[in-house]
């Protein structure tokens, strides 16, 4: 919804802005400069861009209208997901949670955090280490070193996208500075016209470099901006899970462990201690 509001500021006050100056809006209306510069971003964004990294990219646009989806309440309930299941391999034994891990989308636990299901790569993040736990010999800070690795893979592939969104803004004043340019060549053939027309050709020109440079500075780079930023926030949220994992491998009781957890999520996404505890105190007496 910001985005929505964003670009709209944007264009409200760049355009008001314009006409209150007494400019007019018809010469702004240059469909073969959109052309130009649209296409030639396009392209160019086929060129750089691999095919495996362009189908995440629609994804990731996609998302930035949607809004960041890792809330306090999805924080909560990946805790409890964590608690119930460090508290069922306490009691009973890794055994216990064999059912759970194989088969994380039929798990009872997992099951209830319909978020965490539907996240698959969170999913078995956090299902497959567990089924290494299981198989034993693996020291904490070895499984530490494990889990950072496997995030920042996950990082780098997500901002793979972003990168190409930046570049392609980066590129954009350039591209308008090309339209401008073949404007100008368009204008000199007509040099020894009327000034009306001449200056009109000259205008139609330079409307190619104001696209490009707001087309960069209020679109394009702001979107891939909030696009790192949506990705630094899925790559807490796995950091949240690998803080409680190793805590556990480190033997240290479930409610230590998702407090472990607790403590890696950014203040304006943190549940409280008292949250906690009493989503805690609700699955203890569930159970």
């Amino acid at each position: 919804m910001f985005v929505i509001i964003g670009f709209a500021v944007v264009i409200v006050c760049v355009i008001g802005g314009y006409m209150s100056h007494g400019g007019p809006l018809g010469v702004l209306v240059q469909p073969s400069e959109f052309v130009i510069i649209g296409g030639a971003a396009l392209g160019s964004l086929l060129v750089q861009t691999p095919m495996s990294v362009l189908k995440k990219l629609g994804g990731k646009v996609g998302q930035l209208f949607k809004g960041d989806p890792y809330s306090k309440v999805e924080y909560l309930n990946l805790l409890k997901t964590m608690f119930e299941l460090f508290n069922a391999a306490t009691r009973d034994g890794l055994i216990a949670i064999e059912q759970h891990v194989e088969k994380p989308e039929s798990s009872t636990i997992f099951s209830k955090n319909k978020f965490l299901i539907h996240h698959k790569h969170a999913l078995y993040y956090l299902a497959d280490t567990m089924k290494l736990l299981m198989g034993g010999g693996v020291p904490a800070h070895d499984l530490e070193a494990m889990l950072e690795a496997d995030i920042d893979t996950h990082h780098s592939e997500a901002n793979a996208a972003t990168s190409m969104v930046q570049k392609v803004g980066d590129a954009l004043p350039g591209l308008g500075i090309v339209a401008a340019v073949l404007g100008i060549v368009i204008t000199m053939q007509a040099i020894e016209g009327p000034p009306a027309e001449i200056g009109h050709k000259v205008a139609a020109a330079l409307v190619g470099t104001f696209l490009g440079v707001l087309l960069c500075y209020g679109f394009v780079g702001p979107m891939s901006t909030h696009m790192e930023l949506l990705s630094a926030s899925e790559g807490r949220y796995f950091e949240c899970m690998k803080a409680g994992i190793v805590a556990y491998a480190k033997g240290n009781a479930p409610l230590i462990v998702v407090e472990f957890a607790r403590r890696v999520i950014t203040s304006d996404a943190r549940p409280s201690f008292a949250e906690l505890e009493q989503a805690v105190r609700a699955i203890k007496n569930a159970t």
